[in-house]
């Protein structure tokens, strides 16, 4: 680490820069510490106000207390803090809350209609797609964007749409299942 330190301290030297080319201190630096974002929370439109510094993840189960995303790696490798931004699938975990600002989220507690469950909830339960549930949410918003992009995906198509999930129990059969039928009652609907 010493090293990296005075690598960095000499580059602007050798480059031919000025010594002091970072801000004095933390009064020359421009930062927002808090801004107000606008979204669209599960069909909801609302605002509030983050610190530049919160994630998305933090935001939903720390403030709005909704607790369907997990946290569990906190660095974007298992899924589990899955939600859909614009359709699509993104660990809350990495995403700062102002990134979303002006976007639509979906996490899971908005996938159902009122009491009727989205159909991929459903196949969850019917197949049996879940052993300890902790995964689940992350499993299921990746699986709705898939169903979303290819409505009848093949076995190799549904693995590679939950490639970015993790299931620690190993319910991988039953997952890759429940995604099937849930294509297959869509279509029938």
């Amino acid at each position: 680490m010493g090293g990296g330190a005075a690598g960095a301290g000499l580059a602007g030297r050798l480059l031919g820069r000025e010594e002091n080319f970072l801000p004095a201190g933390p009064e020359d630096m421009e930062v927002e510490a808090r801004r107000v974002v606008t979204l669209t929370l599960n069909g909801k439109r609302m605002s509030l106000e983050v610190e530049s510094r919160e994630t998305l993840l933090d935001v939903l189960r720390g403030r709005l207390r909704l607790t369907g995303a997990k946290r569990v790696c906190n660095r974007g490798e298992c899924g589990s803090c899955t939600v859909l931004l614009d359709g699509k699938p993104v660990y809350s975990c990495l995403l700062l809350a102002v990134q979303a600002d002006g976007r639509e989220v979906v996490t899971i507690e908005g996938l159902a209609q009122g009491d009727k469950l989205h159909p991929l909830q459903q196949a969850f339960i019917d197949e049996d797609g879940y052993q300890c549930g902790f995964c689940t949410p992350g499993f299921i918003l990746a699986a709705a964007a898939l169903l979303q992009e290819n409505p009848s995906p093949s076995l190799d198509d549904i693995k590679a749409g939950l490639g970015g999930n993790i299931c620690r129990c190993g319910n991988y059969q039953k997952i890759c299942a429940s995604v099937g039928a849930a294509a297959k009652s869509k279509g029938r609907d």
